[in-house]
């Protein structure tokens, strides 16, 4: 049985680890290793995660199988220059082994209404270039491009 659920204190633990298994998936992917030294969650991801469950703008999720944490998501809200209210969603991440079944899509269930509950205009999340399945996972929710970040290294290759 796969659900989502509102996380606590006593699942910082499980998270963290799970923050950590996905920025190590992530990093080498097109794009990976700017995002994890830039957006993603930097050490320590405990800390972080706590303050996230402390803060009333923030929602933290497990999702599970059968009473087993093996995904999680984290989302908040940002007051926009003309006052209305955004969802972001910081992190959706769901096991290898876990994916297909149905854990992803009820931490997304519960994000939408979360942020529909706080009447934010929006949700918006990031995808990694290239990253086909998140982009057509975020798809199936309504999500859609809205902007394209663009770069170009300046840094000599390695090697």
């Amino acid at each position: 049985m796969e659900e989502a659920r509102p996380a606590d204190a006593t699942d910082i633990g499980t998270i963290a680890a799970l923050v950590r298994q996905a920025v190590a998936e992530l990093r080498p992917q097109r794009g990976g290793d700017l995002w994890a030294s830039r957006v993603a969650r930097a050490e320590p991801v405990d800390d972080q995660l706590a303050a996230a469950l402390a803060d009333a703008d923030h929602e933290v999720l497990v999702g599970m199988i059968d009473g087993t944490t093996v995904g999680y998501a984290v989302a908040h809200t940002e007051r926009l220059r003309d006052g209305r209210l955004l969802g972001v969603v910081d992190d959706v991440y769901v096991e290898p082994d876990a994916r297909g079944v149905g854990v992803g899509e009820a931490l997304m269930d519960r994000l939408l209404e979360w942020a529909t509950e706080r009447g934010c205009s929006g949700l918006d999340a990031m995808v990694l270039p290239g990253n086909r399945a998140a982009k057509n996972f975020f798809e199936r929710f309504g999500l859609t491009a809205r902007a394209i970040v663009v770069h170009r290294s300046l840094a000599p290759e390695d090697g």
